[in-house]
């Protein structure tokens, strides 16, 4: 370790993601600030814990607004009734809505993971929910989730209605999107002078072999066959905004979010779309605090080639390029060559599969083996 004198007067900023399935992002946090101030009682450490728009931003965004939690009865991906809350300010104005809390694929067993049956349905009912709290304005994270349904689950609890071909009314899930003929608009004003707006970590289109079902389908349960009808029913979907709503979004980035979940959002409820991380950033005054910082910790589960875009760890080191600084990453495993981290403007990396007997156990004992990557970063 490098002597004290080095450190003990930097100011040190902590702004890492959640290590998914491991720790959240606040608690770790806490771990690296009372390690450094352990050790270097003279330093300032900034506290600033981050989410992206996945599992994670309803935890993160009370951590900053102090909103209160809101109680409700929904269901999961697959209909199940389940509990789960949002978050609401005190006035009752602004609500957030975690996607994952209700359409999430953490709420599923890997057996129990089935894309094409699996809806939103259960996001709609807590926008219902908030909207007729009476929040006018709502902000949606749309990471995590379960479905790929382009957002109809949702719609369909918010009263749009769906036809089929011989003009029943059906309840979409993604493997009916192809029997879907019309959509009517509810003719209550339940929307009328609501903002929305969706915080999302991927800028994927909605089609393509970039878009929604190629990229995250398989991670939903799809094999290579779904992948395609998936795909197909996407694209019958954009037709339908173009010939009931008059608006194609395919193209926009984020439309591919959360299995089309940007695009629906976008058409039903005419939302902006927003980087996630980039909207706790800038509420908090982030980019100050990195221009700020002598030493920038920043981190996530696992560093892979998506954490370089809309993911916390891309954004911090972009953020930390333009003021002329590296970052020093702290991650469960890396699968960034050394190349991709020097581009990325990482100064030291420290893992905690370096220091732990298995993935596994890092991830089970986070606490345990962060203080040594930590240690590592000032070696």
């Amino acid at each position: 370790m490098l002597s004290i004198q080095n450190f003990n007067r930097l100011h040190f900023l902590l702004a890492p993601d959640k290590f998914k399935g491991s720790i959240d992002s606040i608690s770790l946090c806490n771990i690296l600030r009372k390690e450094i101030e352990s050790f270097y009682s003279d330093a300032k450490v900034s506290s600033s814990p981050l989410a992206d728009g996945g599992d994670g931003f309803a935890h993160i965004i009370k951590y900053y607004f102090q909103t209160e939690d809101v109680e409700v009865c929904t269901v999961d991906p697959l209909g199940r009734s389940i509990h789960t809350s949002y978050q609401i300010t005190a006035d009752l104005t602004t609500a957030f809505i975690e996607m994952a809390s209700a359409s999430g694929l953490s709420l599923l067993s890997v057996e129990e993971r089935d894309v094409m049956n699996s809806s939103s349905f259960g996001t709609g009912i807590l926008i219902k929910d908030a909207l007729l709290k009476g929040a006018k304005k709502i902000i949606l994270g749309i990471g995590g989730s379960a479905t790929n349904d382009g957002g109809v689950g949702m719609a369909d609890a918010l009263g749009f209605q769906f036809f089929d071909q011989s003009k029943r009314r059906i309840h979409p899930t993604a493997a009916l999107l192809t029997s879907i003929d019309l959509i009517l608009s509810p003719t209550d004003n339940l929307f009328q002078g609501v903002e929305f707006i969706v915080a999302s970590d991927v800028k994927n289109q909605l089609l393509g072999p970039t878009g929604a079902s190629h990229i995250y389908g398989p991670q939903k349960g799809a094999n290579p066959e779904q992948v395609n009808f998936l795909e197909l029913g996407l694209k019958h979907l954009d037709g339908l905004f173009q010939k009931d709503f008059g608006l194609s979004v395919s193209h926009n980035a984020g439309a591919g979010a959360a299995g089309g979940m940007g695009a629906g959002c976008m058409v039903f409820l005419g939302a902006k779309l927003i980087s996630g991380v980039e909207f706790i950033a800038r509420e908090i005054g982030l980019e100050d605090l990195i221009s700020q910082a002598d030493f920038i910790i920043t981190g996530e589960g696992r560093v892979d080639e998506q954490s370089i875009s809309g993911k916390v760890v891309g954004y911090i080191a972009s953020v930390a390029a333009m003021h002329h600084k590296k970052i020093q990453l702290i991650c469960g495993a890396c699968a960034l060559s050394e190349q991709k981290l020097e581009e990325l403007g990482v100064g030291k990396l420290s893992t905690l599969v370096s220091f732990s007997p298995s993935l596994e156990e890092a991830i089970k004992n986070p606490d345990k083996y962060i203080p040594l990557a930590l240690h590592s970063l000032f070696s």
